[in-house]
């Protein structure tokens, strides 16, 4: 007997790496994984043939736009990945009754709370990228709205350009460097969100809507920056500075924790964002 498939886009990108690697421990299904070169999500005929050749009883949408600056002046294109992409998709696995897992953001929210940030608090993105996701959350839910839509923020990964990465360059290459410590949030190991992503997509009852998920802990970026040398064991000074005094095209919002309760409930378990951290870490060095 066939088995069911699991649709994955974006998979050349961090989580759709993560997914990849991490379906090779998961065979209760036949996984296509996708990235623009086999599957152009935005291409709504495309993806029409795509799910009526596959049939896909699961579809993953990892596939993003995700240059938080560029989107201030590539509209057009955040929009056309992070929204109309997104819609085509949630489309078509309403068509063949596919269930879909959608991966938003923090950046939905405008930073002004100083608790963490429940599914249900009203939105307001302080940027264009976070606007292109959130049309792209509204989008999923109106067009199949058993969609669960998975908010995730500071994501980092073995895979592909982040922080960590970024971090453990200048650092190697610099006596010292700045780094803003007035933004604070939640770090998310790419691999535990993937983790996460393939439980839910195992679970047949998982109600439809918004869930938050990140590792535990509140930290800034500054904090964050720190962690990285001190686990890593390099000896660049990691100087504190207020955003203004590193200016960006794209506003950041100043805090973007979460509240996880409701993915916890399913259970999910989320690890301390330094062990899985230093998990990373160890593969990035070794």
């Amino acid at each position: 007997m066939a088995k069911p498939i699991v649709l994955v886009t974006g998979q050349n990108g961090q989580l759709g790496s993560e997914l990849k690697l991490l379906s090779k421990q998961n065979d209760q299904y036949d996984y296509v994984f996708t990235d623009v070169a086999e599957l152009d999500i935005t291409d709504a005929e495309k993806v029409a043939f795509f799910f009526e050749k596959y049939k896909p009883a699961v579809c993953i949408n990892a596939a993003a736009y995700t240059a938080v600056d560029k989107a201030e002046t590539e509209k057009e294109l955040a929009l056309k990945i992070n929204a109309e992409a997104a819609g085509i998709l949630a489309e078509n696995c309403a068509k063949v009754s596919a269930r879909f897992i959608h991966v938003s953001t923090d950046y939905v929210f405008d930073g002004t709370a100083s608790t963490p940030y429940g599914e249900d608090h009203p939105v307001s993105p302080v940027n264009f990228y976070g606007e292109s996701k959130l049309r792209g959350e509204e989008m999923v839910l109106a067009k199949h709205p058993s969609t669960i839509v998975i908010r995730t923020s500071w994501v980092y990964s073995f895979f592909g350009h982040n922080f960590v990465k970024t971090m453990l360059r200048l650092m190697k290459e610099r006596e010292s460097i700045s780094v803003v410590n007035d933004q604070v949030g939640s770090p998310t190991y790419a691999a535990d969100l993937a983790n996460a992503i393939m439980q839910i997509a195992g679970k047949q009852d998982v109600p439809g809507g918004i869930y938050h998920f990140s590792n535990e802990g509140v930290i800034s970026w500054y904090d964050f920056a720190t962690a990285i040398r001190d686990i890593a064991g390099l000896q660049c000074e990691v100087k504190p500075i207020d955003s203004s005094g590193f200016p960006t095209p794209a506003k950041r919002p100043a805090y973007s924790a979460m509240k996880k309760e409701k993915i916890k409930s399913l259970g999910i378990e989320l690890k301390d964002w330094r062990e899985s951290l230093e998990g990373c870490l160890k593969l990035l060095l070794c």
